[in-house]
């Protein structure tokens, strides 16, 4: 017999466990804010969540070094003032690749390429470690971005076909929020620069860790019943680029909205974002200590925004939720490069809020406006068009630079284009929150398809 105050589940199936409302038990029972409980996911969906989040969790460990250890990357590789923004934009093409990597998880599954794209970015990462000139580092961070790229586009698409409609949104952001704290383990270990081996190369020789995660997660992780579902249902086998093509063919307006949007963001969100760590240490004259100390405690609190906007979406809708994030994050970078004085910790704080809550709808967007047939290929141009408009961005912030004499004039200037792709999501994008997949995005292929997804 349950203790007092306690909740028995029932048990409906193996896929399936329904806990009792405290209506149904008789007796008010307190409740969490909705933002601080857990999805009511099925075992089979806490074991995908589980998996898709620790693959995205060393991702973000990767992607953190770069911008927390730039200065000391900087100073090893002698690189010019002048030519950070140039290097950067190179690196960040490498998302480039996932468009060529990405749709193969619509020909042969979630589930394999997963494991492959983990391997990729964690080889490329730890080559980093030994790149003995700028060149060779461009190079091994070019090559895992790609891996990354694809990586996270497969996480996500596999995620939002095995959740359920009405939580969708806020199992996308919690996997956000917690990937993300991947971030604040890349700044705990940055803290201790100075006394790891070799310094940032030690840094990024801890990247090969998730290794040895792969043979485990290889068994644990089920095949997309959605994927599945589809592949029975297809008359033939799909060739390389079809998933793309089919993609051009059949949502060519809702791609080209999705990827105008995550372009005009990416211009201004990634140079803030890139140089947020440098700007501390250069304008407040912080150390690396401090930097981490912000990055864990305070990032803590900011990417939350990943986990309400999630649930906020799911209840009040995507598009004004999205817009609202995407239009408040910018603002808040634009005066925390003005600030001069400690209150730029909760300046930053409250824009990581927004950013975090706006990228989550963005992403939760590019799974759900397209159909299984094409959804990884639509996620990797999201994903390619966000890399393309970071790229940009950090090109245009080199000659803003060279025309301002500062780095952070120039970020400001930049936020211009994240404010317009606010605007640009809520003119143009549909409401798709509490809505099954197949309700979004119908597949092309007749009533037989249909009937086998359903």
């Amino acid at each position: 017999m349950a203790r007092d105050g306690a909740r028995l589940p029932i048990r409906m199936s193996d896929d399936q466990i329904v806990t009792p409302t405290p209506a149904e038990e008789g007796h008010d029972a307190p409740r969490l804010p909705a933002w601080l409980r857990l999805p009511p996911f099925t075992p089979r969906q806490w074991r995908v969540f589980g998996i898709s989040t620790t693959a995205g969790f060393f991702d973000q460990y990767d992607s953190a070094l770069l911008s927390l250890a730039l200065k000391q990357i900087q100073r090893g590789l002698n690189i010019a003032e002048g030519q950070l923004g140039a290097m950067l934009s190179v690196i960040r093409l490498g998302y480039l690749l996932s468009l060529l990597i990405s749709p193969l998880a619509d020909i042969f599954g979630r589930r394999g390429l997963l494991m492959y794209t983990i391997i990729g970015y964690t080889i490329f990462t730890g080559a980093s470690a030994l790149a003995p000139s700028r060149h060779g580092f461009v190079a091994s961070q070019f090559l895992a971005r790609g891996f990354s790229g694809a990586e996270a586009t497969v996480s996500l698409v596999i995620l939002a076909e095995e959740v359920d409609a009405t939580v969708r949104g806020w199992a996308i952001g919690l996997q956000g929020a917690l990937a993300l704290s991947g971030y604040g383990l890349a700044a705990i270990v940055f803290s201790l620069i100075a006394i790891i081996p070799y310094g940032w190369r030690g840094l990024y020789a801890l990247a090969l860790l998730p290794l040895v995660l792969i043979v485990p997660l290889r068994r644990m992780l089920p095949e997309s019943r959605r994927f599945e579902s589809e592949t029975a249902a297809r008359a033939e086998r799909r060739r390389l680029f079809d998933p793309i093509m089919a993609l051009a063919r059949e949502s060519p307006g809702r791609v080209a909205m999705v990827v105008a949007v995550a372009f005009l963001n990416a211009m201004g969100w990634s140079p803030a974002s890139l140089f947020f760590p440098k700007y501390l240490q250069d304008a407040h004259h912080w150390s690396p200590g401090q930097v981490s100390s912000l990055i864990v405690f305070g990032g803590a609190i900011g990417i939350l925004g990943s986990v309400v906007a999630g649930r906020m979406s799911d209840r009040y809708g995507r598009r004004t939720m999205g817009a609202l994030c995407l239009l408040f994050g910018p603002i808040f970078a634009i005066w925390m490069y003005a600030a001069r004085n400690d209150a730029v910790i909760g300046i930053w704080i409250v824009r990581l809020f927004f950013d975090t809550a706006g990228a989550t709808i963005l992403v939760a967007y590019s799974a759900e406006l397209f159909p299984t047939s094409h959804r990884s290929a639509a996620a990797s141009a999201t994903t390619v068009a966000g890399t393309t408009g970071a790229a940009l961005g950090l090109l245009l912030e080199g000659y803003l630079y060279a025309a301002s004499g500062s780095h952070w004039r120039a970020i400001q200037f930049l936020m211009g284009f994240s404010i317009a792709a606010a605007i640009l999501m809520y003119l143009t994008f549909p409401e798709t929150a509490g809505r099954e997949l197949e309700e979004i995005a119908r597949e092309h292929g007749g009533a037989a398809r249909r009937a086998a997804i359903s």
